[in-house]
């Protein structure tokens, strides 16, 4: 396997087909994809802005990964994606999972678990926002890039 460019566009559209979860997606920044021998995609992963309280403070999310199930293709691209960020000028990355997954591929990336968050609706009286689909806490996962800026 081998990592690959890969179009905001083709990315969303392999993470619709198989996304275990999450499969809608709106947009991203940047994109990377791992493709086997035969020049197949078997998977993709998006990076996109973090929620508004923290933009401009050179963070940015993994906002979604998914693979056909290949082997090391999660850690492939996990490690791509903050390479990439890194070289942006970035210093973290953070990712979601849900409670009951592993990380194994996150750890093997070099990130560290935060924890979970609380979960819940963003909708508020004076913002009404669809129904989440997964409310529930999630585990963030983050990997310092480089040292905070003064």
């Amino acid at each position: 396997m081998k990592l690959a460019p890969c179009t905001i566009k083709a990315a969303l559209k392999f993470v619709r087909a198989e996304h275990r979860h999450l499969p809608d997606l709106q947009g991203g920044l940047f994109a990377v994809a791992v493709r086997d021998c035969a020049g197949e995609m078997v998977g993709v992963g998006v990076c996109g802005n973090p929620a508004r309280i923290w933009q401009g403070e050179a963070k940015i999310v993994i906002s979604r990964v998914a693979t056909n199930g290949a082997e090391n293709a999660c850690s492939m691209i996990y490690g791509a994606l903050a390479r990439a960020a890194k070289a942006l000028g970035y210093a973290e990355v953070w990712t979601y999972t849900l409670p009951d997954e592993p990380g194994t591929s996150l750890r093997a990336a070099g990130f560290i678990d935060e924890g979970l968050t609380r979960g819940g609706e963003w909708s508020r009286p004076s913002r009404a926002r669809l129904a989440a689909v997964r409310p529930e806490p999630k585990r963030r996962w983050k990997r310092k890039l480089a040292e905070e800026r003064p």
